[in-house]
């Protein structure tokens, strides 16, 4: 079994089920384990923009979809060398990663059989089938048996820690210029740590919001998780939102670890989302999460 992962939460997926022998191919972007991008070969390329503001970044992706331009490059040679049997991608976010018709379309071309499994969820629960899904077409069902379960005794954790405390409202905001705020799974993740996730769309993609509607929906903290950035960038993009909401608690959290990657770590965020809401019913994760203000 030989494997190419074409997103970063998938490369999780896959070490987490101890199949990073199997693993061949992966994208520039999979940086968990960092080991990844040292000892597979890539083969999904794209625009490094590390030096570019939030604002800049909308603009450019919004500026290659009105071309009708691709964001990543699938490297075509790359993937022929290796002849994968199962190629994981993703039909959820044309922003995240090639799409599942484009890789289908490259493999036909290139005369490779691999299987394609997209990986699509909407929900912590999706997230959790998403590492069933994989297991069982690698052929290691019991490794996604063990490993879901070993999740799922972790959310009853956090879920006995918190049960009948009062839940906070929580406004997650995934992008700031413009603002962003959450969808897909990651109203199941607030909700699983113990909070009410408002100004929010549980099940759908996010989509795009303004300050005041954001005030409006009356948060008792904002968390702040930028997809595409680790803790010191969020931290960095929280001092703005402290700026437009005044007087609320803002905490940042490591968002592409914890919580806009539909991987394992997912339940990392929870517990780390638990510690911010309910302070000492569950361990401290200063390494997750930072409070910005007030």
């Amino acid at each position: 079994m030989k494997v190419v992962s074409l997103l970063p939460s998938a490369t999780e997926i896959v070490y987490a089920l101890g199949l990073d022998d199997a693993l061949v191919g992966v994208t520039f972007e999979c940086d968990e384990p960092a080991r990844a991008r040292r000892e597979k070969a890539v083969v999904v390329g794209g625009r490094d923009t590390g030096d570019m503001t939030p604002g800049e970044i909308d603009a450019y992706v919004r500026a290659r979809a009105a071309a009708g331009e691709d964001l990543y490059h699938l490297h075509q040679d790359a993937l022929a060398g290796l002849d994968p049997d199962l190629v994981l991608t993703q039909d959820l976010c044309w922003v995240c990663a090639v799409p599942s018709a484009t890789v289908g379309e490259a493999l036909d071309f290139l005369g490779c059989r691999a299987d394609v499994l997209a990986l699509d969820p909407f929900s912590l629960e999706g997230v959790l089938e998403t590492i069933t899904q994989v297991a069982e077409r690698a052929g290691v069902p019991e490794r996604g048996s063990a490993l879901v379960s070993s999740l799922r005794a972790r959310l009853a954790a956090v879920a006995s820690a918190v049960a009948g405390r009062p839940r906070p409202r929580v406004a997650v905001i995934e992008w700031i210029d413009p603002p962003f705020t959450a969808g897909h799974w990651i109203p199941d993740l607030v909700t699983a740590a113990g909070g009410e996730s408002v100004a929010c769309t549980p099940g759908e993609r996010s989509v795009t919001t303004t300050w005041d509607d954001i005030a409006a929906a009356r948060p008792d903290v904002v968390v702040v998780s930028p997809c595409g950035y680790h803790l010191d960038g969020a931290a960095a993009q929280a001092a703005t939102v402290a700026d437009h909401l005044p007087g609320v608690p803002v905490w940042a959290i490591d968002g592409d670890g914890l919580v806009v990657r539909p991987g394992p770590r997912v339940v990392d965020g929870v517990e780390a989302l638990a510690s911010v809401l309910h302070p000492g019913t569950v361990p401290d994760a200063p390494q997750a999460v930072r409070r910005i203000g007030p």
